[in-house]
């Protein structure tokens, strides 16, 4: 395993991910922002905080296995969320539990920033996910 993930005594918990990544390899990955589009680029889920979430997670996964990696590798993931307010949170972790199970991410979560946008590229688009991985 390249990826050791923790969170230090001292350090903010509990939280949904984990503090600190450490990885050793030689590979880096990285998935560009993902989004809630179809392979042909139809909108999936418009106006559903989860269901975007889920599906951006998916594309996130896809971009991952087509270079070898998992959920497992990734060492940081950057969520972008339009018009981000606090009490969205249990929509945001209803997503990532939607999926979780089924493209093998963990939770705790690998390192992770939520960071609120007025808007992403399109008006329909809720979640923007970024990934980084390492690979030996």
């Amino acid at each position: 395993m390249s990826v050791r993930r923790f969170t230090p005594e001292g350090m903010m918990q509990p939280t949904p991910y984990e503090h600190v990544a450490v990885g050793t390899g030689t590979r880096h990955v990285h998935v560009s922002g993902q989004v809630a589009r179809s392979a042909d680029g139809t909108p999936v889920a418009p106006g559903d905080l989860a269901g975007q979430v889920a599906h951006a997670l998916r594309n996130t996964g896809k971009g991952l296995a087509g270079a070898g990696a998992s959920f497992d590798d990734v060492l940081r993931l950057t969520f972008y969320v339009t018009d981000w307010a606090p009490e969205k949170i249990d929509a945001f972790m209803a997503g990532v539990g939607q999926v979780a199970e089924e493209i093998g991410l963990t939770v705790p979560l690998p390192p992770s920033s939520l960071i609120g946008v007025d808007y992403l590229f399109e008006p329909d688009v809720l979640v923007e996910v970024e990934a980084t991985a390492i690979l030996d």
